[in-house]
């Protein structure tokens, strides 16, 4: 089989025979839901693949084609009308550099569809009447003179923006005059706005009939809305839930596929199946409860690394989506953002909204407050939330959508909390003593005399425990060697924190580890913070609260145990570990 990882190239993946999931056959409700259609999705998520899709079906130049690429899809069956009867143009805002002054960004889009103009007027050069030249200083008076050649033909065109928020959003989130510069991109005659009311003007009869725009949040379009009020969001209806994304089905299928051809046997493709489902899958887009939807992007670096080593990727996570936790820092920044990004690690406190926000600007997220939608909304657009359902008063409850994204987070907790090298370095030693010998004592020391002495509990009131399992967490975080949660059901039951090594890890000396923590502030133990420290462990050990605290986590260890070695068998390393946590101060375990 070929994956085509990095291939948003539509043409290519039919013409060279690689796995393509099948999508052609919303075509038709498309063509019903409007001239101006808006669908947004995460970054990575496909967005691209559908456009070229697109293009494809419905590019005149390419009608003669229209059998090899669609007769073996869902739409060559019953193909619409309207298959190759446009011109088609396409324009990709992450192409358009966002770094420099207004001025220069402004330049660099005229550049962008200047050059998309050409390209169309090199491409349709039989088909279009004489075009007078471009003006390289005003790219829309050259797309307005296009257009209006295009009025001249039998033909209409059919405009695809893709990213169209990608630029404005890189402004919005520098360091330094972004969001100023954002404001004059977007706001008053600002180049978008400007823009967007043009697209808007010459759909009216003069010749461009469609326009499909792709991006990741409604933020930059409700800024211009003003300028450009006919764009149906389409990103929330039930048919379109899976326009982008992996089924379960359809990776399973893979799966067996690739099984057959490197000779596994089928408790290794469940495995992976397994392994994929947790580290890749569960987003859910829309209101209505729709199958939980795999990442393709990250779904088909996995299988094309499995499918040619017949192995596991040693990196779960592809350095191409690392690249979203400069959003979840973007996202830090914002008034309450820190507390939120820390308050969603913790899976039995969901975040809670009356639902999704979906005509908001940049002013909403920058005076938003933490009880607002505006934050966790933005979270869901970005992939770093998603939907897990509903609570009894109806209201959305939002959660990180697998562990790939929950690293995301914990990443960026560790480069705040730890980060100066000999932390880090001491953190990482710590951490991988623990793993191989169960040796939690070094970890506890760095936990209370570096973690703990760093942070500012004042942010994160709400709940000390979580506090506890973050630092844990962050530090022990491991997606190379360990399937790791926080709060893993075990039989109605849920484990704190649970670290099953890898199935292509167990060849190596690692142990299966399960910690479950306790929190006792330092009021209930009647003493001061100066008089817990200068007690020695066994002391604090000796208390009759921390003794009955340690006793009740060792009972839920012991339950969750016997449970895991019914499910793993021989196959289990496991070592417990009962955490108690008096204040931020101390740590006591067994």
């Amino acid at each position: 089989m070929k994956f085509p990882y990095g291939i948003a190239d539509f043409y290519a993946l039919i013409t060279e025979d690689y796995f393509y999931a099948d999508r052609t056959d919303r075509i038709t409700s498309l063509e019903a839901a409007g001239k101006h259609l808006l669908f947004l999705r995460p970054r990575r998520f496909g967005k691209s693949l559908v456009l070229s899709m697109l293009e494809n079906y419905y590019d005149l130049a390419k009608s003669d084609e229209f059998e090899r690429l669609f007769e073996r899809l869902k739409i060559g069956e019953n193909p619409t009308p309207l298959h190759n009867r446009y011109f088609v143009m396409r324009w990709d805002f992450s192409m358009v550099a966002s770094h420099g002054d207004t001025q220069a960004i402004e330049q660099a889009l005229h550049d962008h569809i200047n050059v998309c103009v050409q390209g169309f007027i090199d491409r349709y050069r039989e088909q279009l009447p004489p075009v007078s030249p471009l003006n390289p200083t005003n790219a829309l008076a050259s797309f307005h003179t296009l257009v209006n050649a295009v009025n001249r033909t039998p033909y209409k065109l059919y405009l695809f923006i893709d990213e169209y928020d990608n630029f404005a959003n890189e402004v919005m989130t520098a360091q330094l005059g972004g969001e100023d510069r954002y404001a004059t991109l977007v706001h008053g005659e600002g180049i978008l706005k400007t823009l967007f009311k043009a697209i808007k003007s010459l759909s009216s009869g003069q010749g461009l009939d469609k326009v499909f725009i792709t991006g990741v949040s409604p933020v930059v379009m409700s800024d211009i809305s003003s300028g450009y009020n006919v764009a149906r969001d389409i990103s929330f209806r039930p048919e379109y839930h899976d326009l982008c994304g992996f089924h379960a089905s359809e990776v399973a299928g893979v799966l067996e596929e690739i099984g057959e051809e490197c000779g596994l046997a089928a408790t290794q493709v469940e495995e992976a199946r397994a392994v994929m489902r947790t580290f890749y899958n569960g987003y859910r887009f829309g209101y209505t409860a729709g199958h939980l939807l795999y990442n393709p992007t990250l779904a088909l670096y996995f299988l094309d690394e499995y499918r040619r080593d017949c192995a596991y990727p040693r990196k779960i996570l592809d350095d191409n989506l690392a690249m979203d936790r400069n959003r979840i820092e973007y996202i830090a920044r914002l008034p309450h953002g820190d507390e939120l990004i820390t308050k969603v690690l913790d899976p039995t406190d969901s975040i809670l909204i009356d639902e999704l926000a979906n005509r908001f600007g940049v002013e909403d997220m920058l005076t938003a407050t933490h009880d607002q939608p505006f934050l966790a909304s933005l979270m869901y657009y970005l992939g770093v939330l998603t939907i897990a359902g509903s609570d009894p008063m109806g209201r959305l409850a939002l959660t990180i959508p697998n562990l790939v994204i929950r690293r995301l987070y914990v990443e960026r907790i560790r480069d705040a909390l730890l980060p100066e090298y000999e932390d880090r370095e001491t953190s990482r030693q710590a951490a991988e003593h623990f793993y191989t010998s169960g040796d939690i004592e070094p970890l506890c020391d760095f936990i209370e005399n570096r973690y703990f002495q760093i942070f500012d509990n004042r942010d994160y009131r709400w709940t000390n425990e979580l506090v506890v399992k973050t630092a844990f967490l962050v530090v022990l975080f491991s997606d190379t060697f360990y399937i790791m949660d926080s709060e893993t059901a075990i039989d109605k039951g849920y484990a704190d924190l649970s670290m099953m090594v890898r199935p292509d890890m167990r060849k190596y000396q690692l142990l299966d580890h399960l910690l479950e923590f306790k929190y006792i502030p330092l009021q209930e133990l009647g003493l001061s913070n100066q008089e817990i420290r200068l007690k020695s462990r066994e002391e604090l050990r000796a208390l009759p609260q921390v003794k009955a605290k340690l006793a009740q986590a060792t009972a839920q260890l012991t339950r969750y145990r016997a449970i895991l070695e019914q499910v793993y068998g021989e196959r289990l390393r496991l070592s417990t570990h009962a955490v108690v946590a008096l204040g931020l101060t101390r740590l006591v375990w067994e």
